[in-house]
C-alpha cells in the first residue's frame, strides 16, 4: 500500500508483522489504518445523532446525514458549521434555521450509530421506512459512463488504497468522469458526505450518476433519492428492499458494477447502450 507523503487526520501508523505465504515476517514494518472516531451531530446546541465516522470532510457529511434525514431542505438552512474535538471524538455544531429547529424537535430521535449501520437508534417502523419523495428528472445515461465512472471513483480512493479499510462513493456527469468522491468507513457515511459536497459546492446532481463500491442497501438507495439523484450504480450485490424502494423512486438502480459488467434492477430505460 502507498504511504502518506504528509500527515492525515484519517489514517495513522502502526507496527504490524506480515505473514506472506505462511511465512512470519522476522521484523515489524510500518503500516497505516484508517481513523474511526465517535462524530456527535448537535443543532442549535441539541445533540441529535452519534456515530463512528472518519474524521474528514465533517462538513460535508454533516450537510449531507441533514439533508438525507430530512433535518434541513437544503444547503441554506444551514447558518453555520463549527468542529469541536472533545472526550476523544468530535461535536459537529450545526446551527440551523428556527423553521429546520421546531421541525426537528417533533420528531426528535435517540440515534446511536456502529460502523456501516445506517439504522442503529431508530425508535419506529415507520422512521425505518419513511417516504422518499419520487426522483422527477434524470436524464437517459451510457452503460459506458456508469461503467467508466466505477473505474474513475476506484483510481481515486485514496484513503482506501493507503488503509484497505473505507468505502467510497462518487458523483459523476453523463461524460462518465468522476467529479467527487468522498471516503468513510461506514458507507452510508460516504455517501452522506457526497451528498453534502454536492450542496455546498452548489452541484446539481440530478441528471449525473451516483457510483458506490458497496452493496446497495434500502438506506443507500434512499440517500441516493434524497440527493435527488436517479442514477445508483453499486459495485457489490442490492437487497430486495433496496430494490423494491428504487421501483418506487424512479431511481435506476445496479449493482455487480465491475470489470465491464453490471446488472440493472430497475428502471433500465435510463441506461443507453
Amino acid at each position: 500500500m502507498p504511504t502518506p507523503t504528509t500527515a492525515r487526520p484519517d489514517c495513522t501508523p502502526t507496527q504490524v508483522i506480515r505473514v506472506r505465504s505462511g511465512v512470519i515476517a522476522p521484523d515489524a514494518e510500518t503500516d497505516y489504518v484508517a481513523e474511526e472516531t465517535p462524530v456527535a451531530l448537535e443543532y442549535n446546541g441539541i445533540s441529535h445523532a452519534t456515530m463512528l465516522a472518519t474524521p474528514a470532510d465533517l462538513e460535508d457529511f454533516a450537510v449531507g446525514f441533514s439533508l438525507s434525514e430530512g433535518i434541513i431542505g437544503s444547503v441554506s438552512d444551514v447558518r453555520g458549521i463549527d468542529l469541536l474535538p472533545q472526550c476523544g471524538g468530535i461535536v459537529v455544531q450545526l446551527e440551523i434555521s428556527s423553521a429546520c429547529e421546531m421541525q426537528l424537535k417533533t420528531r426528535r430521535r435517540a440515534m446511536a450509530g456502529r460502523t456501516g449501520c445506517g439504522l442503529c437508534g431508530v425508535e419506529t417502523l415507520p422512521e425505518v421506512l419513511r417516504p422518499v419523495a419520487p426522483v422527477t428528472n434524470g436524464a437517459p445515461v451510457r452503460i459506458e459512463a456508469v461503467l467508466a465512472a466505477m473505474r474513475d471513483m476506484r483510481a481515486r480512493q485514496t484513503l482506501h488504497d493507503i488503509t484497505g479499510a473505507t468505502h467510497a462513493a462518487g458523483w459523476t456527469g453523463a461524460d462518465g468522469g468522476v467529479a467527487l468522491v468522498r471516503e468513510d468507513v461506514g458507507r452510508h457515511n460516504a455517501l452522506d458526505k457526497l451528498a453534502g459536497a454536492l450542496a455546498r459546492q452548489a452541484v446539481n446532481g440530478s441528471d449525473g450518476i451516483v457510483v458506490v463500491s458497496s452493496r446497495a442497501s434500502f438506506e443507500m438507495v434512499q440517500k441516493t433519492a434524497a440527493a435527488g439523484v436517479a442514477v445508483l450504480a453499486s459495485v457489490s450485490a442490492p437487497t430486495a428492499l433496496a430494490i423494491r424502494l428504487a421501483t418506487d423512486a424512479n431511481v435506476t438502480l445496479l449493482g455487480f458494477t465491475r470489470d465491464g459488467d453490471a446488472a440493472i434492477y430497475t428502471h433500465p430505460e435510463r441506461i443507453l447502450t
